[in-house]
Parts: structure tokens; sequence; C-alpha cells
């Protein structure tokens, strides 16, 4: 069987699990955005201008709340016939409407997934006797979803929420051990990048890959990442470090960030403050966590393609065609922006991230 020369890949829209073709053939700009913090948004504008049912002009469409309202549950899949994917499933939280002098009206929609009830959730709680997994699992119970954690951590005595909302408090959680935070319809995710699974891509500049900028920077890279603090039980202080070692399982080749700075400016150690441990697990953890996010971020990768609906947060890139420091695989998605209008089609905007350059 053979591709097809040429396939729509406009937007199909379900609104409470029904197909409305009317809002594909009104949409004028529509962008579904999501990164490694969680929580997945979409804006979506149509033209506001149609006829009604007795064939009058009516510049007020979408507003009458039939397709479009507060609490509805909205869904968009992209790409041609066969090969869809869902983008985004969620719930319609804000409706905007624009009128302007000599254009016709606009109606935009905001909708966010399952974690707008997270972040709409604020309160002062104390969790005993939990790592940031087994907290994460809790909050998901809070929300009735259903929890997917894979993240090794200590677990704490105490661990209080303070006036904070949910979404606010687990990204705070994940931040410590590295973790990420995501939600796919009734789930909620908290793992670390290696448990994350992705779909894996090679884009090739000059071909699917449209534009990219690429950029490696030892201006946040150290050397080291050290915690200190005290354990009131041992009576000892805690002093604990994480290196280039931290970086070494999650790489098969090339030159890290903490290597090539030693190698150019010499050792580089920094403090984390702003957390105080009071056990040594915590604080290696927290080390290694602060050691991982530094030095991930040493290659950065922003870049468009002709519209790729497999890609996704948590995708595994190649580049190919884009410098011998840059070249090949190993590049982890870590923002994605799903764009389609009627002058470009579908585009699809990504930041990536890599820890090493080509030797």
């Amino acid at each position: 069987m053979t591709d097809p020369l040429f396939a729509s890949v406009a937007p199909v829209f379900k609104v409470d699990g029904t197909t409305k073709g009317q809002l594909a053939r009104d949409l004028l700009r529509l962008d579904v955005e999501e990164t490694t913090a969680g929580l997945k948004s979409l804006q979506a504008t149509f033209l506001g201008v149609g006829a009604n049912d007795t064939g009058e002009v009516d510049d007020s469409q979408y507003l009458d709340g039939s397709i479009l309202d507060f609490g509805k549950e909205l869904e968009v899949s992209i790409g041609p016939t066969g090969n869809e994917r869902t983008i985004f499933k969620g719930t319609i939280s804000a409706l905007e409407a624009v009128h302007g002098e000599s254009q016709a009206a606009n109606v935009t929609v905001f909708a966010e997934d399952k974690l707008m009830q997270l972040r709409m959730t604020r309160r002062a709680k104390t969790y005993l006797n939990m790592s940031d997994a087994d907290i994460a699992s809790a909050l998901a119970g809070e929300h009735g979803l259903q929890p997917d954690t894979a993240a090794d951590g200590p677990t704490y005595d105490v661990v209080q929420q303070w006036n904070q909302s949910d979404l606010a408090f687990l990204r705070e959680r994940a931040a410590r051990v590295a973790a990420e935070v995501w939600c796919d319809d009734t789930k909620l995710y908290f793992k670390t990048r290696p448990n994350r699974t992705g779909t894996t891509i090679t884009l090739v500049n000059g071909n699917t890959l449209i534009a990219v900028e690429l950029r490696a920077d030892l201006a946040h890279q150290r050397t080291k990442v050290k915690v200190t603090g005290y354990d009131a039980t041992q009576r000892d202080a805690i002093d604990e470090e994480s290196g280039n070692e931290a970086l070494q399982a999650e790489i098969s080749g090339g030159r890290t960030g903490p290597s090539v700075l030693e190698s150019a400016l010499g050792e580089r150690v920094s403090q984390r403050v702003r957390d105080v441990p009071i056990a040594a697990t915590e604080a290696r953890a927290f080390a290694k966590g602060e050691m991982l996010h530094r030095g991930r971020a040493f290659v950065t990768a922003v870049g468009t393609t002709s519209g790729t609906p497999d890609l996704v947060v948590g995708s595994r890139l190649t580049l190919q065609a884009v410098g011998r420091p840059f070249e090949g695989d190993g590049y982890y998605v870590t923002r994605v922006t799903h764009a389609y209008d009627l002058r470009s089609g579908h585009r699809t905007m990504f930041e990536a991230e890599r820890a090493t350059v080509n030797a």
C-alpha cells in the first residue's frame, strides 16, 4: 500500500465526544502547548460571523453555548487520515469575543487539561512518612485521577504544603527529584525522565525541520552541586554532593557540560541553599536533581517542523544536518506547541535539550 501524495492535516474537533465539523470550517488559528511542568493548554480562534437559523447574518456565532460553553470537554486531533493523533483533551475554561473596525468578529476558546483541577485547588496540608511519588499519588486521588508514578527519592518524615495550589506544590516536589508531571485523560503521571516513554523521531534540517537554533552554553553548568544541612537525629552535619557522574548514566557518548566547563574554565561548584535537608538521603537526592537539571540543558534546540503530530513532550529526537557539535541523537523534547492557521497550515514548534556536544 502506498502513501497518498496529498493528505489533509486540518484539525478535527470534538465537543463532549461529538465531532463538530463547523469548528474545523471556521477555524482561524489553533495553538496547543505543553511543557515538562504539565498542564496542557489550548487556544483556538474561530470566525464569529455566520448565518443563523433564519438565514440572517449573526455576528455572535459560538457564543450561545450550544457548541462552545464553559465546562464542556474539548478534544482535538490532527494528522493524515489513519495516522491522526489526539493533541489535546481538556475542559473549556474561557471564551473571548473580539470585534474590531473593518474586520469580522472572532471568538476564541481557551481550555486546559485535567491538571486545571490541581491548579485551581489551594490548600495547607501536612504529609507524613511519604516520598514525593507517594505525595503525587495522594494528590491524584484527591482529584479523581489514577496515579502512575515512577520516581526514586527519599521518604520524608514531614512535608508541608503551605497555601499553595496542588499543581504548584506538585511541580515543586517534582523539581527536587528531577521528575516530570503530566496528565493524559484520567491519569496523572509523576515520573523521572528515564521512566517517561515518548516517540522517537528523526528531523532533517532543510526537510521536515524548517528552522532550528542550537546552543551549547556553559553559563549554568557546574562541575559539582553541594547540599548541606543538619541531621538532628544523628546529631551530625549533612554534606552531600553530586557531579558529572549523575549525567553519565544517561548518555552514550560526547562531552558533557560539566566536563567541558572543567576543561575550559576549571572547577566551578554550586551550593544549593533553597532547601534544608534533615537527612543525608534527602541531600543526595536534591544534589543529584539539581545537577541533572543543569547538565541536561547544556545543549538546547529551538525548532519548527512542517507539522509533526507525533512530536510530544518526552519525545526523543535525532537531528541531522545541523552541524558537527550538535549532530545526532540524545535530544529530549521539553516543550511542544502544535499550531495551525490558514496561511501555514500545521506547524510544530519545539524546545529540546541534550547533555552533550559531539567530541
